[in-house]
C-alpha cells in the first residue's frame, strides 16, 4: 500500500511538474515583467551616463526582449520579427522541448539588464542578481532540471540575439559618450546656445534606427522666428513663459517639480511613464503576456519619440526661452529649473508623453482615471488624472511652468508624441 501512495505522490508532482512548465505564458501573473521594469526604473538615476535618451533605448529593448522571450509560449499573440526595423533573426523554442515561460522571462530580463545597464554600480548589480535568484525559485521549484535548463538557455539567447540587434542602433554604449567632441555648435542669430559650461546632449541622436519605420519623421511646423518686436509669436511666446514664471503658484511650481525628472536624480521622462505602466499593470493584474505586450509597445514607443525629438531638436537648434528673455525681456530673469543642454524644439517631455500616453490609453482605456504615485519616495503628492492624455498635457505644461519650453514646442511635441504611440500600437502583435 505504501508503494502505492509512493506511485500516486510520483505521478502527482510529476504531471504537476510538466504542467506548471507547459503553461500559456497568460496564465502566469505580470508581477514578473513588472518586478523587473521597477528595477530598471529604480536603477536608471544610478547609472552613470542614462541621460533620458539613453534610458529609454534601454526601456524600448527590455520590452521587446520580455515579448519575444514568451511571446512563443502564446496561441494568440505573434513576434514582431520581420515589422521592426532590419529585426528579421530571432532563435526558436525546440517544439520538442518543454519550456517554463516564467523562467525563460525571467532569465532574458536579467540578461538585457545586464547587458544594457553594464556600467550600473556594484549594489545594483547585486540586486539583478537577488532579483533573477528570487524569481528562479519562486517560479521554477516546480519544473525539472531538464526544463529549467532549456528555459534558461532559450532566454539567454532572447536576449543576446536583441542585445546584437541593438549594437546597430547608432546608439550603443551612448552613455560612455553624451557629449561627443565632434559636435560643434551652429552659429547664428535665434540658435541654441548652451547656458553655462553645458555641451550639446547626444546631438546625433535623432540618425538612430528606429524600431517603427517612419517614426523619426516628424510633419510639424518650423519653430517661430525669434523677431523681438511685440508682434513676433515667439515674443508673445517668451512673454507668457516669462510672466507665468515671475508669478508661478504653489500649484504649478508642484507640477513642475513633479515632472521634472532630472538624469541621474530620477529615472527620466521615459521612465516616469514606465513607472505609470508600472503602477497600473499591477493594479489591474495583468497577466504575463498581456504585461509583456503593454511594457514591448510603451518600450519602443518611448525610444522611437527620443530620436524623433531629438531629431527635430538638432535640425532646428532653437534658442531657449531664458536666452530670448535675457536678451530681449529682462537680463535678469532666470528659469525655475535648470536649462538641460539640448536645443528648445520640441520639447521632449511632452513628445514622449504624448507617445506613452497613447499606448496607454489604447491598453487601459482612453477615459481611465488614475492617480500617479511615481515620486511617493521623494515625498511628492501624488498626481490625479481622468485621463491618460491629461498626464501628457500637463507633464508638457510642467516644461512652461520651469522657464523650459515655449507654449508651441509643447503643443508640437504632443502632436509628434501622439504620432508615435498611434505607430506603436499599430504594430501588429496578436494572431
Amino acid at each position: 500500500m505504501k508503494g502505492f501512495y509512493t506511485l500516486i505522490t510520483v505521478l502527482f508532482f510529476g504531471l504537476g511538474s510538466t504542467a506548471f512548465a507547459q503553461k500559456n505564458a497568460g496564465e502566469f501573473s505580470g508581477n514578473i515583467a513588472t518586478e523587473w521594469f521597477e528595477l530598471q526604473v529604480d536603477i536608471i538615476p544610478t547609472t552613470e551616463g542614462f541621460t533620458p535618451p539613453v534610458s529609454a533605448r534601454a526601456l524600448g529593448y527590455s520590452g521587446l526582449t520580455l515579448y519575444e522571450a514568451v511571446v512563443n509560449g502564446s496561441s494568440e499573440y505573434e513576434s514582431l520579427k520581420g515589422k521592426l526595423n532590419d529585426f528579421d533573426k530571432l532563435p526558436e523554442p525546440d517544439e520538442n522541448l518543454v519550456y517554463n515561460w516564467a523562467i525563460v522571462a525571467n532569465t532574458a530580463m536579467a540578461e538585457i539588464t545586464t547587458y544594457l545597464f553594464s556600467n550600473t554600480n556594484e549594489v545594483n548589480k547585486l540586486r539583478i542578481k537577488e532579483l533573477t535568484d528570487k524569481n528562479y525559485h519562486l517560479y521554477g521549484f516546480r519544473s525539472d532540471e531538464k526544463t529549467l535548463k532549456n528555459s534558461m538557455n532559450f532566454g539567454k539567447s532572447i536576449a543576446k540575439a536583441i542585445y546584437n540587434y541593438s549594437k546597430n542602433d547608432g546608439g550603443h554604449e551612448a552613455q560612455f559618450n553624451n557629449f561627443p567632441a565632434s559636435f560643434k555648435i551652429q552659429p547664428g542669430a535665434c540658435m541654441w546656445v548652451p547656458v553655462g559650461d553645458q555641451k550639446a546632449l547626444l546631438p546625433y541622436w535623432g540618425n538612430n534606427r528606429t524600431f517603427i519605420s517612419g517614426a523619426a519623421d516628424f510633419h510639424l511646423p518650423p519653430p517661430n522666428s525669434c523677431g523681438i518686436g511685440n508682434t513676433s509669436i515667439l515674443y508673445v511666446q517668451a512673454l507668457e513663459v516669462y510672466s507665468i514664471g515671475k508669478n508661478l503658484t504653489a500649484e504649478q511650481k508642484a507640477i513642475a517639480r513633479f515632472w521634472s525628472d532630472d538624469p541621474g536624480i530620477t529615472f527620466t521622462p521615459p521612465g516616469h511613464g514606465v513607472s505609470i505602466a508600472n503602477q497600473l499593470i499591477k493594479k489591474e493584474g495583468l497577466n504575463l503576456m498581456k504585461a509583456a505586450e503593454t511594457y514591448c509597445r510603451v518600450g519602443i514607443a518611448a525610444s522611437d519619440a527620443f530620436v524623433s525629438c531629438w531629431k527635430c531638436k538638432y535640425k532646428f537648434s532653437m534658442l531657449r526661452p531664458v536666452t530670448f528673455i535675457n536678451t530681449a525681456i529682462d537680463t535678469k530673469w532666470s528659469a525655475y529649473l535648470p536649462n538641460p543642454p539640448f536645443p528648445e524644439y520640441t520639447s521632449g517631455h511632452a513628445t514622449v508623453s504624448g507617445a506613452i500616453a497613447i499606448v496607454l490609453s489604447d491598453t487601459f482605456g482612453y477615459n481611465y482615471a488614475f492617480t500617479d504615485h511615481s515620486h511617493a519616495n521623494k515625498q511628492y503628492e501624488p498626481r490625479s488624472f481622468d485621463n491618460f492624455w491629461e498626464y501628457a498635457n500637463e507633464a508638457a505644461m510642467s516644461r512652461l511652468y520651469g522657464g523650459i519650453h515655449y507654449r508651441g514646442s509643447n503643443d508640437n511635441g504632443l502632436i509628434n508624441g501622439k504620432r508615435i504611440g498611434q505607430a506603436a500600437c499599430k504594430l501588429k502583435l496578436k494572431i
